[in-house]
């Protein structure tokens, strides 16, 4: 069942709920991935220029989930912590966000999107939707190494 409606908009990843929301996302990541395998970022990098970070919310201003959009050049962005509120998974709110960044990127010129994930079980239902939105696997990029505990993926926009 999909969460309706959905409010996307750009926000401060230092606000409490979504500093909350960002702690409990370092801390899966550290819990899944070893520590030199965990690329997400804290909310002041998520907060630095040349990023771009925005929430989803309900009605009542319930925090369902983040995402953010790093540039890396005038054609080419990184998606960066996309994270579902534990009580909103499996409600469209990834797919969501996932496609509003998406479409800002194709707004701001950007012809190619790229993200890196992991490749644990936890990561599975990401890389689903990754791959359902026309992601494809890559090698490495903007300064990532190969890594067995990474998966690089890029979309052609």
């Amino acid at each position: 069942m999909q969460i309706q409606p959905l409010q996307i908009q750009i926000d401060d990843p230092r606000r409490d709920d979504v500093l909350a929301l960002l702690t409990e996302h370092l801390a899966d990541m550290y819990a899944t991935s070893p520590a030199e395998s965990v690329h997400a970022l804290d909310p002041e990098a998520l907060a630095a220029p040349g990023i771009t970070f925005w929430t989803a919310r309900s009605d009542e201003e319930t925090l369902l989930g983040c995402v953010a959009l790093k540039r890396l050049a005038a054609d080419h962005a990184e998606l960066k912590s996309m994270r579902t509120a534990t009580a909103a998974r499996r409600r469209g709110v990834g797919a969501a966000l996932l496609d509003h960044v998406l479409a800002r990127a194709r707004e701001r010129g950007h012809v190619r999107v790229s993200l890196e994930t992991g490749v644990e079980d936890y990561f599975a239902p990401a890389r689903t939707l990754y791959l359902s939105r026309g992601f494809t696997e890559c090698p490495p990029f903007e300064g990532y190494g190969l890594d067995p505990n990474s998966v690089f993926l890029t979309l052609e926009l």
